[in-house]
């Protein structure tokens, strides 16, 4: 009789224990194989408009592909594109002095992520970070041996953040700090008065600012204060942009980088050898998303507004639940604590059975960091009827649960 062969001994590289994953792309996963079994499921857990591409950038795409822009570019993107990407910028944000020299263009925005840890981050440098906030800044700080200091977000104020809770975290050890404004849970938004401060502090410590501003079209009451309105700061600089939200573009994986040029040669190597570059011919149709017709960009951010005070208004019809309206973005980020800490249950829990006996696909606030706990996170990038559908689960779901 023939011994049987020995078991195959994985060796996976220690950085990969406890990297965790995003929790979106993880309950959808689950959701879709509900509906495999005939269930009928309420999408609020993904970040991802609902709407398809606006026409005129599909077209543009389509001419590109008719034109020849099959091949290889430049990694940092091509040259035209992106001196027309920091046109975009300039206008955009309302700045000068950007140009193509400082701007990359890359295969969707969380490459940006994590090829700005790559370059910045050695093992044992401070990296601070909101709590909660989008988990693939905590995987590139986990991925190059970054040690992760969490700055709380707290209901209370909005979702900004405390100056002397900011001030204590900062040291000598501080590289980087990852921030998102509109943001990526709660829809909070910083002012200018926030992105000041965090300059002042980087230019006594000598770190660096991630600004991921995608969301800033999605600001509803006022204006988006950007890290580019910081006057001379661009050194300490990498702000992030991209397609996917504004112009419904999250398969096309099209972002870009606006930052000096010392850190434009420093990620266009690390483009180089991750993924020699990005698509030509989405290259041209995001100048088009960027410079050409608007129309399509605007009835989506229409939309989410309206789509905002029907969750948020319907989730503070609930008895228990409370849920401030967001500034940016598009999620809502109810407080439910009443139904998990005060019934010693976990948002994680209350998640998974909201979306199992209810048909409700969310997050917890978890999936986002331990200050989340007690809350979930939903998407409005769905339609109003789908939207209701959801609350009126909801509401069947907390009058069970009270």
């Amino acid at each position: 009789m023939e011994a049987a062969k020995p078991m195959f001994a994985h060796r996976i590289a220690e950085r990969m224990q406890g990297c965790g994953t995003e929790g979106a792309f993880v309950v959808l996963a689950e959701a879709r194989k509900l509906e495999a079994e005939g269930r009928e499921i309420v999408h609020l857990q993904i970040g991802e408009p609902d709407f398809d591409t606006p026409r005129n950038i599909i077209d543009r795409a389509h001419w590109a592909l008719d034109n020849g822009w099959t091949h290889y570019s430049p990694s940092a993107g091509i040259l035209e594109m992106r001196e027309r990407y920091a046109e975009f910028v300039c206008k955009q944000y309302g700045v000068s002095g950007i140009s193509g020299k400082n701007i990359v263009i890359m295969p969707g925005a969380k490459p940006i992520c994590f090829l700005t840890g790559l370059a910045l981050i050695d093992p044992g440098d401070e990296v601070i970070l909101f709590d909660p906030t989008y988990p693939a800044y905590d995987a590139a700080i986990h991925l190059t041996g970054g040690i992760a200091k969490r700055l709380p977000l707290k209901e209370e104020t909005g979702f900004r953040f405390d100056h002397d809770e900011l001030a204590a975290l900062v040291s000598d050890k501080t590289k980087l700090f990852f921030l998102n404004s509109p943001q990526n849970p709660t829809g909070g938004v910083l002012t200018r008065e926030d992105l000041e401060y965090i300059a002042e502090l980087a230019r006594r410590h000598n770190f660096y600012v991630f600004s991921d501003e995608i969301y800033n079209r999605f600001v509803y009451e006022g204006d988006h204060a950007s890290i580019l309105h910081v006057p001379d700061f661009l050194d300490h600089t990498i702000m992030l942009d991209g397609h996917s939200k504004t112009y419904a573009m999250t398969g096309w994986r099209l972002g870009f980088s606006v930052s000096s040029e010392e850190m434009v040669k420093h990620l266009t190597v690390l483009m180089t050898n991750a993924n020699s570059c990005t698509s030509s011919f989405t290259q041209i149709a995001g100048e088009e998303a960027l410079l050409g017709d608007q129309s399509g960009a605007e009835e989506i951010i229409a939309r989410f507004k309206m789509r905002r005070s029907i969750i948020v208004d319907g989730l503070n019809s609930i008895p228990g639940v409370s849920c401030a309206m967001p500034a940016g973005a598009f999620y809502a980020f109810p407080n439910v604590k009443e139904y998990t800490i005060k019934q010693d249950r976990t948002s994680q829990q209350l998640q998974r059975l909201l979306l199992h006996e209810y048909g409700v696909a969310c997050l917890a606030g978890t999936c986002f960091g331990p200050m989340g706990e007690g809350y979930l996170r939903f998407s409005y990038a769905n339609s109003k009827e789908n939207i209701e559908k959801g609350l009126e689960r909801l509401r069947e779901a907390f009058s069970r649960l009270a």
